[in-house]
């Protein structure tokens, strides 16, 4: 149950990781003076022994109450429970969760039960997977190992510690799903059995949408969790409109890799390689990226010999929106996704018909507020990269002068990132023309003019509408 020697990686978490925060041995030590026990468990041991960066920790005590803990931690600063149904303290300025073990029943509100006295293998055996229900000694520094959770790692395999306690709780489907992604494990016969057979109507959706942020934004491959929904036959019931673009076949001289389905997960995971700011723009590329071809599912036609799927971009917006309402709650990103969808072709027809320097601007001005011609190219880009032959994944050295002259002609022309701003504007006419219905349709007219003519002299604007206005 315990290993006998300290491996490099746990003295990583001795040497490196615990002197970030110097209370935590003192108040180990304080809780082994009362009887208790202190175990690093969950993801962190998981992070730890694959070598990756830490950053949570979750330490769970055995042997006290939780009335005692709380007054033990309390002598290091003020203790909060911030979740007190689930036995969870945190101290303010130290950035652990400090919990006891516990049993919890099924359904959305499980009844929770603490044992501070529950046996090791018993309290690991709760836990999702066994590459989390590991867990170390932080007085002794050894591994707790009561599944073979490390073999696992090594392995690369998904096992659930206790099959009938794994599918007490639904979300754990969806965890395995993003671990998938994550960490490209594959689970084993038994526990695809398990999810095969899951009942997944009890969740809350709110908890389903955290497990898909966490497989776009954690995951190297987040194809690989979508595959195995289809893999064990759940994919049509959860993402019925990815699932129908299986076997919608594509023009094989434009698309060498396949159906759709087969260019949206290369699509996908190429987006996943794609840089961006922040999380939400990842979020966003990487759910574009994914319903960028729904349409096709109805588009696709044969023309003169050759298959085509003329208008999936129009046709795509109302797919993707059903799609976006199964996989998140944040409706700026479905918004902004949307109009991705949209537009998504625009970049490589305007290179191919060589577009004029009005239809950039156009298109900047449709793309906002939401989005704009930056983040159009990255989807492009991730659009064209999902045409590899050799299947499973994007292509890795695409061509890039297409989108490279769109994305420097969209710069040159200082709508990259936003429209391009109006020159007249309401103050201008507000001596000839009471503010209301009047005055808007007049200064959208200036903008068009000045967009579609470059025309960018305020006072030859304003004398245009005017005149315009009396005729």
């Amino acid at each position: 149950m315990q290993c006998t020697t300290v491996p490099a990686n746990i003295q990583r978490l001795k040497n490196e990781i615990l002197p970030y925060f110097p209370q935590v041995t003192a108040i180990v030590e304080a809780l082994r003076a009362s009887g208790g026990r202190a175990l690093l468990v969950g993801g962190a041991v998981r992070d730890l022994l694959l070598g990756y960066k830490v950053k949570d920790l979750d330490i769970e005590i055995h042997g006290i109450e939780l009335t005692q803990i709380e007054k033990i931690l309390g002598r290091f600063g003020f203790v909060r429970l911030v979740g007190k149904q689930f036995g969870v303290l945190r101290i303010d300025g130290i950035d652990i969760d400090w919990s006891i073990p516990r049993t919890d029943g099924s359904g959305r509100k499980p009844r929770v039960e603490f044992d501070p006295h529950m046996p090791l293998e018993r309290a690991f055996a709760r836990r999702d997977l066994t590459i989390n229900a590991m867990g170390i000694d932080l007085v002794a520094y050894t591994l707790i190992d009561p599944f073979e959770g490390c073999r696992d790692l090594q392995r690369k395999v998904l096992r659930a510690p206790d099959p009938e306690l794994f599918v007490q709780d639904p979300l754990r489907f969806f965890r395995v799903m993003q671990f998938i992604g994550r960490f490209g494990f594959l689970p084993d016969t038994q526990l695809n059995e398990l999810c095969t057979k899951m009942d997944l109507t009890d969740i809350a959706p709110e908890r389903i949408y955290q497990e898909y942020e966490k497989l776009f934004l954690k995951s190297a491959q987040p194809s690989l969790g979508l595959k195995w929904l289809e893999d064990i036959g759940r994919l049509k019931k959860l993402l019925p409109e990815l699932y129908n673009t299986r076997a919608i076949q594509q023009e094989p001289s434009w698309h060498p890799e396949g159906d759709v389905f087969e260019h949206s997960m290369q699509a996908l995971d190429k987006a996943a390689q794609i840089e961006c700011s922040n999380d939400q723009e990842r979020l966003t590329l990487m759910m574009a990226a994914l319903c960028h071809d729904l349409g096709k599912v109805t588009a696709t036609r044969v023309v003169e010999g050759k298959i085509r799927a003329i208008g999936h971009d129009i046709e795509g917006v109302p797919l993707a929106r059903a799609l976006l309402a199964r996989i998140t709650n944040k409706h700026d990103i479905r918004d902004t996704v949307l109009v991705l969808v949209r537009y998504h072709m625009m970049p490589g027809q305007f290179i191919k018909n060589g577009a004029g320097d009005a239809a950039y601007k156009r298109l900047a001005k449709k793309l906002a507020p939401h989005t704009h011609c930056e983040m159009l190219t990255k989807l492009a880009r991730a659009d064209h990269s999902g045409r590899n032959p050799l299947k499973g994944a994007p292509l890795s050295d695409l061509p890039t002068g297409v989108l490279e002259q769109f994305y420097q002609k969209a710069q040159k022309l200082g709508v990259l990132h936003a429209p391009e701003a109006p020159v007249l504007m309401g103050a201008d006419l507000i001596n000839q023309v009471t503010p209301g219905p009047l005055m808007g349709r007049m200064l959208e007219h200036a903008y068009t003019i000045q967009i579609e003519n470059g025309i960018t002299d305020k006072e030859e604007l304003k004398k245009r509408v005017l005149k315009e206005e009396k005729e």
